[in-house]
């Protein structure tokens, strides 16, 4: 038991605001089916709800952001998830989903090793189970563009 206690004390939580709607049912439901490992990339704690890190954080997950309305932005389907990407910035890229509400936000910090697809493929696979139920669809699904 002490030993246990020793090592939490050595943990390092993230902190991270919460997306406005992060209190919906359906944020928990997604929370609990986190993964551990996104690629190479362990798990990190958060302090805020509805919210996963991992690595150091160079991946972020928000639930409960605003649901984005139609859009001419890349729309793909990984691990059988729509998602739209959203415009490219310096530091990241995020993405969010597509015709799920609450919507989940993932940000991917640029300039690490690592492989954008694989990632948000192995999210989407993990949280499917706990997404609401979709009430729109990419029409026109791209390949996930080169990161």
């Amino acid at each position: 038991m002490a030993l246990a206690a020793m090592l939490a004390g050595c943990s390092t939580t993230v902190h991270l605001e919460p997306a406005a709607d992060a209190n919906d049912p359906a944020c928990a439901n997604v929370s609990v089916l986190l993964p551990e490992t996104v690629g190479d990339l362990d798990r990190v704690w958060t302090d805020a709800q509805a919210t996963g890190a991992w690595g150091e954080p160079t991946v972020v997950l928000r639930c409960g952001v605003d649901p984005p309305a139609p859009s001419a932005l890349v729309c793909t389907t990984l691990g059988g998830v729509d998602w739209l990407v959203l415009e490219q910035e310096e530091q990241r890229q995020r993405l969010v989903t597509y015709g799920r509400d609450p919507a989940i936000e993932v940000n991917i910090r640029r300039g690490e090793q690592v492989d954008f697809q694989s990632i948000v493929d192995t999210l989407s696979k993990s949280i499917q189970s706990g997404l609401a139920p979709a009430t729109a669809r990419c029409t026109d699904r791209v390949e996930f563009p080169a990161s």
